[in-house]
C-alpha cells in the first residue's frame, strides 16, 4: 500500500473509532442524564410477584426483595406497600415472602413484574394521606412550577426535593411526621419533572443547574411567610440543597439542611449509573461526554459542599449499601465538622431509602435534630 493510501487509511480508522467512542460515550451518559422522574434507574431489580395470600406476597428472592424495611411495589397498573421479610412461612427456596400492608392501586397478579421502590405513597398528600393541602405554583428562572403545600402553624417551613428516579410524591414518606411536628411543608417539582418545565437541552444535570429551582421555592417560601426554612433532600436533591445553602440570595434564612443519600461526587454516581448498561472501558467516555453536554463541573460541587463553608446544622442519612452515591464522600464531609454536621449511618439501605430501611428510627433522629431549629 503506497505511504499515501496508508495514511489516508489510518486517519479514516481513527476518525471512525473516535465517533463511535463519543457515539458510545453519549448512550452511556443518557443512562443519567436522561434518567426519567418515577422510572426505574438503571440496574434496579424488577422481581416477579409469585403468588399472594391474606397479609403477604411471595417475590423472587434477591438481595433488594431480602431488605428489611418498607417499600412499594410499583408495576403496569399497580402499586402496593410490602413491609418485613416473614420468616417460619412455607415457600420455594427460590423466593421470599413479604408481609403485604395494602394494595393502593390495581391488583398483584401471579407472573407480573414489580419495582421495588422507596416511594411508599402514590397521589397527592390529600388523596394518599389524607392531609389537607393546596397546590401551589412556583415562579421559576424556565417557567411555573407546581408544588404541594400543606400548612403547619410554625414560621420554619420545610422544602422538601426528591431525586434521581423519583418524583414529588416520595417526600409523601416523611409528610405524616413533618405534619406532627406542625411544620408547613413545601413539596416541589423541578425542571424535567411532570406538569415542570423541560430543561432547554432535555437533560438531568444532577442538581447543578436543578438548584435554581430549589431558590425559587425559597423565595416562594419566604414571600409566604417563612422566617426560617429547613432543606430536606434526597440524592440529587440533597445536592440542590448543598448548593442552594451556598449560593441562594436568601441563604441567610436557611436554618438547616437534611441530606439523605447526598450525591457529593456526581462522576462516581454517572459512571455507577451508566456501569448497567456500559462495558467498563466506556465509562471515562461517559464521564466526558456528559461533561461536555451539560457543563457539569466538579468544582461546583465540591465548593457547595466544602465543610468550611457550611453554616448551618445539617443531617445525613447515608449507609454503605448505597450503590449510587458512595457513601465514604458523606462520612468525609461530617468527619471535617462534627461540631455542624451529624451522620446517622444505615444500614441495609439501597440508595434513597434510608427511611424505608427504619422508618421510627429516621424520625426519631430527624426529630431530635429539628427540635432546636423549630
Amino acid at each position: 500500500m503506497r505511504p499515501a493510501i496508508a495514511t489516508a487509511a489510518a486517519v479514516t480508522t481513527l476518525i471512525g473509532l473516535g465517533a463511535a467512542a463519543i457515539a458510545a460515550g453519549r448512550y452511556a451518559s443518557d443512562a443519567a442524564l436522561k434518567a426519567q422522574p418515577g422510572q426505574p434507574l438503571p440496574g434496579e431489580p424488577r422481581p416477579t410477584v409469585h403468588a399472594t395470600a391474606d397479609g403477604q406476597v411471595t417475590l423472587t428472592r434477591s438481595l433488594a426483595t431480602q431488605r428489611p424495611g418498607t417499600y412499594a411495589l410499583h408495576g403496569k397498573d399497580v402499586h402496593a406497600v410490602v413491609g418485613p421479610v416473614l420468616n417460619g412461612v412455607s415457600h420455594p427456596v427460590d423466593t421470599v415472602v413479604r408481609r403485604l400492608e395494602r394494595v393502593s392501586r390495581g391488583s398483584l397478579e401471579p407472573g407480573s413484574r414489580v419495582r421495588l421502590t422507596p416511594q411508599v405513597h402514590s397521589g397527592d398528600p390529600s388523596s394518599a394521606l389524607g392531609l389537607a393541602h393546596r397546590d401551589v405554583d412556583i415562579p421559576g428562572e424556565l417557567g411555573t412550577l407546581p408544588a404541594w403545600f400543606v400548612p403547619g402553624p410554625r414560621e420554619t417551613w420545610v422544602i422538601t426535593v426528591h431525586g434521581l428516579g423519583a418524583t414529588r410524591e416520595h417526600p409523601l414518606n416523611l409528610l405524616p411526621f413533618l405534619h406532627a411536628q406542625r411544620f408547613p411543608v413545601l413539596d416541589i417539582a423541578y425542571r424535567g419533572d411532570q406538569g415542570a418545565p423541560r430543561p432547554p437541552d432535555g437533560l438531568g444535570h444532577l442538581g447543578d443547574s436543578e438548584w435554581r429551582d430549589l431558590d425559587a421555592a425559597i423565595r416562594f417560601a419566604v414571600r409566604h411567610g417563612a422566617e426560617h426554612i429547613v432543606l430536606h433532600g434526597w440524592s440529587t436533591g440533597a445536592s440542590m440543597a448543598l448548593h442552594a445553602a451556598a449560593n441562594s440570595a436568601l441563604r441567610d434564612r436557611i436554618s438547616g439542611l437534611v441530606l439523605d443519600s447526598p450525591v457529593l461526587d456526581w462522576e462516581a454516581t454517572l459512571r455507577n449509573l451508566a456501569a448497567h448498561r456500559t462495558p467498563a472501558a466506556l465509562l471515562p467516555l461517559a464521564v466526558r461526554a456528559a461533561q461536555g453536554r451539560t457543563g457539569l463541573h466538579g468544582d461546583r460541587l465540591l465548593n457547595a459542599s466544602d465543610p468550611k463553608s457550611l453554616r448551618v446544622p445539617t443531617l445525613i442519612f447515608h449507609g454503605p449499601d448505597d450503590m449510587l452515591a458512595p457513601w465514604q464522600r458523606s462520612r468525609e464531609l461530617a468527619a471535617r465538622r462534627p461540631e455542624l454536621i451529624s451522620l446517622h449511618t444505615v444500614q441495609h439501605a439501597p440508595h434513597a431509602a434510608m427511611w424505608n430501611a427504619d422508618p421510627a428510627g429516621y424520625e426519631e433522629v430527624l426529630r431530635r435534630f429539628l427540635t432546636p431549629l423549630m
